[in-house]
């Protein structure tokens, strides 16, 4: 196993990794709309959460030698499923292999923010 650590990314909020590579395949822990910059979380609705979002993980991929190509499942949680197609909007310009992926309601994610998503995805090579 191996731990993935990126500053392009936001720190762990808790004791846990960004991510684990292990057996040609990267699990990373569910990413929130926090800026790297400053840990604080983004300003917007659910459209600017999730495209921060998904600037995390890129950068999280790409420290663990993958790519949104080569994702193969997300998990993924909203606080309101009043922002589903608003999240779908955003999530479907980055997960063009449309990966397999469950959608959750949630009552409450850290820091009060409105998304979260967490990936497995291959290793390149």
């Amino acid at each position: 196993m191996k731990v993935i650590s990126t500053n392009s990314a936001p720190a762990a909020i808790g004791p846990y990794s960004q991510a684990i590579t292990v057996d040609g395949l990267l699990f990373a822990s569910g990413q929130i709309p926090l800026s790297p910059e400053t840990g604080a979380v983004v300003s917007g609705g659910i459209k600017e959460q999730t495209e921060q979002v998904m600037q995390n993980i890129k950068a999280v991929l790409t420290a663990g030698g993958s790519s949104f190509s080569q994702v193969i499942k997300t998990t993924c949680f909203l606080t309101s499923m009043d922002n589903f197609a608003s999240f779908n909007e955003i999530y479907s310009q980055y997960f063009t292999g449309k990966p397999a992926r469950s959608c959750v309601a949630v009552s409450a994610l850290p820091r009060g923010v409105m998304v979260e998503v967490e990936v497995i995805a291959k290793i390149s090579g």
